[in-house]
């Protein structure tokens, strides 16, 4: 996604939202769901909420947050701290759960395990692992069973579709 091309979210909120309503006159538990779904739309984004002021910094900083962030998505000039990720992890982030799940299978060889990793993160949703996990399955079980999701309507609106050719 080429973050510079477009206007991101908070930018959004800051320049759109911000001439009809304050979103710290909305209730608590409102400001919690905005703070997560930018989480999960942008890292960058996430902490340009956070600088906005302390009650956005003490909502973002929340354990739940993390399980929203997307961590394939952080800037590769942002390194992302381990605690962080550990962090993600031990909140049952997808993103997370399906990097586990390919280094299990792929690297570690622990086709099981590795497999399991990638359901968890495909049953929750997450893109990436939706389409590995079937693909998975079927090059090396010829398994079909999980295509069916592969087909439906994403959980969050992509900017390009993915294009699967046949090798054969």
């Amino acid at each position: 996604m080429a973050e510079l091309s477009q206007i991101s979210l908070l930018s959004y909120i800051n320049v759109t939202l911000m001439n009809y309503f304050l979103i710290l006159e909305l209730p608590k538990g409102i400001q919690a769901l905005v703070v997560e779904r930018v989480a999960g739309n942008s890292f960058t984004d996430l902490y340009g909420l956070r600088a906005t002021c302390k009650s956005m910094k003490a909502l973002a900083e929340r354990r739940r947050v993390n399980h929203f962030y997307d961590v394939l998505s952080v800037p590769r000039r942002l390194n992302m701290p381990p605690e962080l990720f550990k962090n993600c992890y031990a909140e049952r982030n997808p993103s997370t759960l399906y990097m586990k799940g390919v280094q299990f299978f792929f690297t570690f060889n622990l086709q099981e395990e590795g497999l399991a990793f990638m359901k968890l993160a495909a049953d929750e949703g997450y893109e990436h692992a939706v389409y590995t996990y079937a693909m998975t399955r079927k090059i090396f079980w010829g398994d079909e069973e999980y295509f069916c999701k592969t087909r439906s309507r994403p959980s969050r609106p992509r900017t390009k579709p993915y294009v699967v050719r046949s090798i054969h």
